[in-house]
């Protein structure tokens, strides 16, 4: 890899990808912005600049794409940055266009959909290294279509490709990009188990569910009190119970505090009090229509329980909670992943799916 600055095309334009665009700019390098809808980068397209503040300060100036051709055909690398519940139509927009040389990065990586990616391009005949991030580089909030509030730039973060054989190659790109702070982790399935996003926000949202509803003004890290991070802490024995059944290596949620946020590790109540008085964390969801639920729960949530069902290891709590939000909502969240009922998910051995994490769909087809 050359040490040139690169053009980086962002789907999305949330505060996942305003902060990112933020740091790659930062850092020498060329973000080009891409909303689906087109009203989130209208400003932006317009000459305003935007502005971040927090973690990272300053006027930043990206480029805005007019359409997933026109992002792709600007791009040496692509990056999807929005809600999990909008990767199918990303992947489905950005797929006839995407070339040989290009590197798709997927911040954050949920239920498989570099498999998906990987299948899409396999019917072109086109094949391209997918990196799937476990966490996003950075956190916090868009005050508004021109606003960053970064909280954090996270010191670590779980990075894997598909196929396999390209995560070195794929991690010096990201370090390239945004810095030396990329861990590689043994392949798709690891990263699958990586995400703690969906995990915590469903302790978080159903402790505070009302305040949520009622639009109240609350901070997250006050309110992971020691019942919800009880809560959390044995979601997480779950996931880590799923990750060594399969011989896999990740972080533990005192790991993913203390690396993201910068406090030492303890429990998690406390992990996040601490956060709370250093400033580190934001205010939580103002609406109940919140990615914490209509993203996790069938996009993050439901794809560990499914990977429970394959390794005999029973995620109880994480089926509870997509049945206790399904409830609460009058919803089917389970129902709702995309991904993988195209990938017909329900028919895969545990086998069939480490060949596809490894190898991806264009080079298991041709192996058979």
């Amino acid at each position: 890899m050359t040490q040139e600055s690169k053009t980086v095309g962002i789907a999305g334009a949330g505060a996942i990808a305003f902060g990112a665009a933020c740091l790659l700019e930062t850092n020498g390098h060329k973000p080009v912005l891409w909303s689906p809808s087109g009203e989130r980068t209208k400003a932006l397209a317009e000459g305003q600049p935007l502005v971040a503040s927090g973690a990272l300060e300053g006027e930043f100036r990206p480029a805005v794409a007019q359409s997933a051709e026109d992002l792709a055909a600007r791009s040496d690398v692509i990056m999807v940055a929005l809600p999990a519940y909008g990767h199918r139509m990303v992947f489905d927009a950005l797929a006839p266009h995407l070339r040989e040389g290009q590197t798709v990065i997927i911040s954050s990586h949920a239920s498989f959909g570099a498999l998906y990616l990987s299948k899409l391009l396999a019917q072109r005949g086109v094949s391209l290294p997918i990196i799937a991030w476990g966490t996003t580089v950075t956190t916090g909030r868009q005050p508004s279509p021109t606003q960053a509030s970064v909280n954090t730039v996270r010191k670590k973060v779980d990075m894997s490709a598909v196929p396999l054989s390209a995560v070195e190659e794929g991690h010096a790109l990201c370090t390239r990009l945004f810095g030396d702070r990329f861990v590689i982790r043994d392949g798709l399935l690891a990263i699958a188990l990586s995400n703690l996003n969906p995990q915590n926000h469903l302790g978080i949202a159903l402790g505070n569910m009302t305040r949520m509803e009622h639009g109240e003004t609350w901070n997250q890290g006050l309110n992971t009190t020691p019942n919800v991070g009880r809560l959390l802490e044995a979601l997480d024995r779950e996931r880590i119970e799923i990750a060594d059944s399969l011989g896999l290596a990740v972080r533990n949620i005192h790991q993913h505090f203390s690396l993201s946020f910068h406090v030492p590790e303890g429990p998690v109540s406390d992990q996040n009090m601490q956060m709370y008085k250093d400033g580190r964390i934001g205010n939580g969801p103002t609406t109940a229509d919140s990615r914490y639920v209509t993203e996790d729960a069938p996009y993050g949530l439901w794809a560990t329980v499914k990977l429970g069902e394959l390794t005999g290891k029973e995620a109880r709590l994480h089926r509870a909670g997509v049945d206790i939000l399904s409830a609460m909502y009058g919803r089917d969240f389970a129902g709702e992943n995309d991904l993988l009922k195209e990938l017909d998910f329900n028919d895969l051995s545990l086998e069939d799916l480490q060949m596809l994490c490894e190898r991806g769909f264009v080079r298991a087809a041709a192996a058979v």
